[in-house]
């Protein structure tokens, strides 16, 4: 056998061997990068949920503070407003207490056969009903339940009760239920 024989039956060995040593270190090398790559999303994935739950917690914190601080603001508006509205209540020796205010802006003083309701206007009145003097336990019409009180507080009345409002009737505030238009207290010659 000559020398170039030899060496291409070395050749041909060579190749049959080293081809799938070459590729079975191929194939080791993708799969430690396969899982490699495995390792990488699976800590990604960790990494964002975690995230996602500091988000959470960030979010939460925040609306709580936001909450707390509406409601300290709440508060202090409550107590401007109280501070605000002491010193401007309605007073009984005052003949002149309802000129400036907003809700008497078109009132031009008494008119035949009207009544007028503060924040309302003048509406008409049934004769019967002029003049009249409310009593407790009688009845409002229903024709005029609807000329409710907008400030009771400027009057000095307490919050009426769950399902009573009070309401004008002539120069007066009655304190009605308002199913049935019961009267349960009336505040005589207001204006």
């Amino acid at each position: 056998m000559n020398r170039l024989t030899k060496a291409a039956i070395v050749a041909l060995a060579l190749s049959t061997t080293a081809a799938p040593l070459a590729a079975s270190a191929q194939s080791r090398h993708d799969r430690e990068w396969r899982q490699d790559r495995r390792d990488d999303r699976r800590d990604d994935r960790r990494d964002h949920r975690s995230d996602r739950r500091d988000d959470r917690r960030e979010y939460r914190q925040d609306r709580r503070e936001d909450r707390r601080d509406w409601r300290n603001e709440r508060r202090d508006d409550r107590r401007d407003y109280r501070n605000d509205r002491r010193n401007d209540r309605w007073d009984r020796n005052n003949r002149d207490w309802w000129r400036g205010r907003a809700e008497f802006r078109d009132y031009r003083g008494a008119r035949s056969g009207y009544w007028y309701a503060p924040g309302h206007g003048y509406y008409r009145v049934e004769p019967r009903y002029q003049g009249y003097r409310w009593s407790r336990g009688g009845y409002l019409p229903a024709a005029y339940r609807g000329y409710y009180v907008r400030d009771p507080y400027f009057y000095g009345l307490q919050p009426a009760p769950r399902g009573y409002r009070y309401v004008h009737a002539g120069n007066d505030i009655v304190l009605i239920a308002v199913a049935t238009g019961l009267i349960a207290s009336v505040l005589y010659s207001v204006f």
